[in-house]
């Protein structure tokens, strides 16, 4: 994911911006980490600060300043260490996992012999979405080539290389995302104050509670109600999660398990 953007509408780093007692970068790389199965990668400027990330992300400097997300793209994409990529920004609150998994699904469909695409882009509200994209890492050298020529347009890479289009319908095909983000909301993004204001307005995911079943609104394990000091939790069928800043989305189980069982009298 691109981290480096300047954020000049912003006023200050998206990177670092409040999210329900957590950043905005924590919760965009942890749905990215639930949603893909290789690493999390995230691109910075050089020397940039960034704040606390969860173990096992890697972290790569764009030492290029000034040249947009093809040149971070390029950092990325090398350095991913998988046949493709989901490329994301920094600033969507509201990214599922679902819409992730629905974008990376297109790369495994049926070509009918032919050669599959290169990139996987939605277009939403008739905008092509080029940072919630789906991308082959071995772009990364033709990317790098055009950041070279100064050909800095996400549009100069697509007409070079095979891309599959995802729009409303498309993407709305897969029931689960239908289900958990009818209208999209994974590509929302913060550009200035007010926007970020708006989305802190948003209600928090609801998610399925357990024991007890109750739905609750939360967007990390911290809110959804059970102290970790005495509980793990596991959400859907994952491994044990102790971090209170792991993110939840629309339509999870959370399930908390007592650390010790009560003693027998």
């Amino acid at each position: 994911m691109l981290a480096g953007g300047r954020s000049a509408r912003m006023g200050r780093s998206k990177a670092d911006l409040p999210w329900h007692g957590s950043t905005l970068l924590r919760r965009t790389v942890g749905v990215l980490a639930r949603a893909v199965d290789g690493p999390v990668v995230v691109v910075r400027a050089a020397g940039q600060s960034l704040p606390s990330l969860p173990a096992g992300v890697e972290v790569r400097d764009d030492d290029a300043e000034g040249l947009g997300p093809l040149q971070g793209l390029a950092v990325g994409l090398a350095a991913a260490g998988t046949d493709v990529a989901y490329v994301s920004s920094t600033d969507l609150p509201f990214l599922h996992v679902a819409f992730v998994r629905r974008v990376l699904a297109a790369f495994d469909a049926d070509t009918a012999g032919e050669a599959g695409p290169d990139v996987v882009l939605p277009i939403i509200g008739g905008f092509r979405q080029p940072l919630a994209a789906g991308y082959r890492t071995s772009l990364a050298p033709l990317v790098a080539g055009l950041v070279a020529e100064r050909q800095l347009r996400p549009a100069f890479l697509f007409e070079r290389c095979r891309v599959v289009r995802l729009d409303e319908p498309a993407l709305l095909a897969d029931p689960v995302l239908a289900a958990t983000d009818p209208e999209l909301a994974s590509v929302v993004n913060v550009n200035e104050p007010a926007d970020y204001r708006a989305a802190l307005a948003q209600p928090a995911p609801l998610v399925t509670v357990q024991p007890g079943g109750a739905l609750v609104p939360a967007a990390t394990l911290a809110e959804a109600g059970f102290p970790l000091a005495d509980h793990f939790a596991t959400v859907n069928d994952s491994p044990p999660i102790d971090d209170p800043s792991y993110p939840l989305v629309t339509g999870d189980t959370v399930h908390f398990h007592p650390r010790h069982s009560p003693s027998r009298p």
